[in-house]
């Protein structure tokens, strides 16, 4: 079976984002760093070259696949600060109601520029499924 391309690894989080060419989206990733430390109570880990993860969990599907993945994490990404949160969305309708501009993917929320949303609201999405996926892969 092949192994997951992306792993926790010992890059250093600080420099990727300073690295992060575009301005505006360095100087949210660097906001988002710290709601996702504050939230999660987690140290923040690179994984693969472009993801900043934090907590992990073990995961075993059916078909025998299985692997380690973080609780949460965000993307500086050139199209849009991408945010994984792990539960999805499905339970959430009524937070995403709220949540302000933004577009998804299965578990991935796209933000533009964190005043596109309400910052308040974004602490509790993420506290939620990083909760939700910690208690539910023990």
């Amino acid at each position: 079976m092949a192994e997951l391309k992306t792993q926790k690894n010992d890059g250093d989080v600080i420099a990727f984002l300073n690295s992060v060419a575009h301005e505006k989206r360095r100087t949210d990733s660097f906001k988002v760093l710290e709601l996702m430390k504050e939230v999660t109570g987690e140290t923040p880990k690179m994984w693969g070259d472009s993801i900043i993860g934090f907590g992990q969990y073990h995961y075993k599907y059916a078909s025998g696949r299985e692997g380690d993945w973080f609780l949460t994490g965000f993307s500086p990404r050139k199209q849009s600060l991408t945010l994984y949160i792990m539960a999805g969305f499905d339970d959430y309708d009524e937070l995403m109601s709220r949540l302000g501009k933004y577009k998804t993917g299965k578990s991935c929320l796209y933000i533009n520029k964190l005043e596109d949303v309400d910052q308040d609201v974004l602490r509790t999405l993420v506290k939620k499924s990083a909760q939700h996926m910690a208690q539910t892969n023990r």
